[in-house]
C-alpha cells in the first residue's frame, strides 16, 4: 500500500497559533538510542508498541540497524527514560501490569512525520546520504525519491530560531565519496570521524602510488628505448670494424 507524498503531511509548527520552541537541548547517547527505538519500533510492530522496558533494551542493544551498536543496561535505559520523560518526548502508558512507553517526538520538537523518520533514521544509523535515507526509510515512511528526502533535510537544516535552530547538518564529503552525508543535531554538534583523515591519507598515498607508478612506466620505456639505441650502435660498430 502507498503512503501519501511527502508535501501531503501537515507540519504541526506551521499551524496557527502553534507556539514558539525553544532551542532542543541536546540528548545524550542512551537518550537518543532510547527516543529513536521507540520511533522505530511504533512504525515496524505497532502491534507490540508501546514497548515495555525489556522491549526497549533489547531494541536499543540489537546488532543491526544500529550505528554504533550500544550495550546498555536496563538502569541506563531507566535513567534515559525519566530524562526523557521529563521532556515530554515519551510518555510512561497506562494501564496495564507492566509499564509500557511511547514516544512523543514529532509533537514535543514540531516536525512533520517525514522530518521526524529522518531524524529517527539519523538517531539510529549514524550519517548517511539522502540515498541511504531513503532506501532505510522503507518500513518507516515511503518516500516518492530522494529529492523528496533531500528537500526534507534542507528544511530541517534551515529551520528557523523561533522553531527550535536547524536540526541536521550537511558533513563534508569524505575522500572517495560519491555524496555528502547528512548528521542529526539532537546529540549537538557532530565531531568529525577519525576516520575521515585516516581516509584522506589513503587517498594521498592512493594518488602518490599512482603517479608513481605511472612515472616508473615511462622511465621503464626511456631505458628500454636506449638500451635498443646502444645494441643498434654496437651493431653498426661491428660492422664498421669488420
Amino acid at each position: 500500500m502507498s503512503l501519501p507524498e511527502p508535501s501531503s503531511a501537515p507540519d504541526p509548527s506551521n499551524a496557527p497559533g502553534a507556539p514558539a520552541h525553544p532551542a532542543f537541548e541536546p540528548l545524550s547517547v542512551a537518550q537518543a538510542r532510547v527516543l529513536a527505538t521507540l520511533m522505530e519500533k511504533a512504525r515496524t510492530v505497532p502491534d507490540s508498541y508501546p514497548l515495555t522496558l525489556n522491549s526497549l533494551l533489547l531494541g536499543c542493544n540489537q546488532k543491526s540497524a544500529r550505528e554504533p551498536v550500544l550495550n546498555l543496561s536496563e538502569a541506563d535505559v531507566a535513567e534515559a527514560l525519566d530524562g526523557l520523560r521529563q521532556r515530554t518526548l515519551v510518555f510512561e502508558s497506562s494501564g496495564g501490569r507492566v509499564p509500557r512507553f511511547e514516544h512523543n517526538f514529532q509533537r514535543a520538537v514540531g516536525v512533520p512525520e517525514q522530518s521526524a523518520v529522518l531524524l529517527g533514521l539519523l538517531m539510529l544509523r549514524g550519517p548517511q546520504t539522502a540515498g541511504e535515507l531513503r532506501l532505510n526509510a522503507e518500513r518507516w515512511y515511503r518516500f516518492l525519491d530522494i529529492a523528496s528526502v533531500e528537500a526534507f533535510l534542507e528544511e530541517l537544516q534551515q529551520r528557523p530560531a523561533h522553531k527550535g535552530g536547524p536540526l541536521v547538518t550537511l558533513l563534508p564529503r569524505q575522500p572517495g565519496a560519491r555524496e555528502p552525508r547528512w548528521a542529526h543535531l539532537l546529540c549537538g554538534t557532530p565531531a568529525l570521524e577519525p576516520v575521515a583523515a585516516g581516509a584522506q591519507a589513503a587517498a594521498l598515498g592512493a594518488g602518490l602510488g599512482a603517479e608513481l607508478a605511472t612515472q616508473f612506466a615511462a622511465l621503464a620505456e626511456r631505458v628500454q628505448a636506449l638500451e635498443q639505441q646502444v645494441q643498434q650502435l654496437e651493431q653498426r660498430l661491428e660492422q664498421a670494424g669488420g
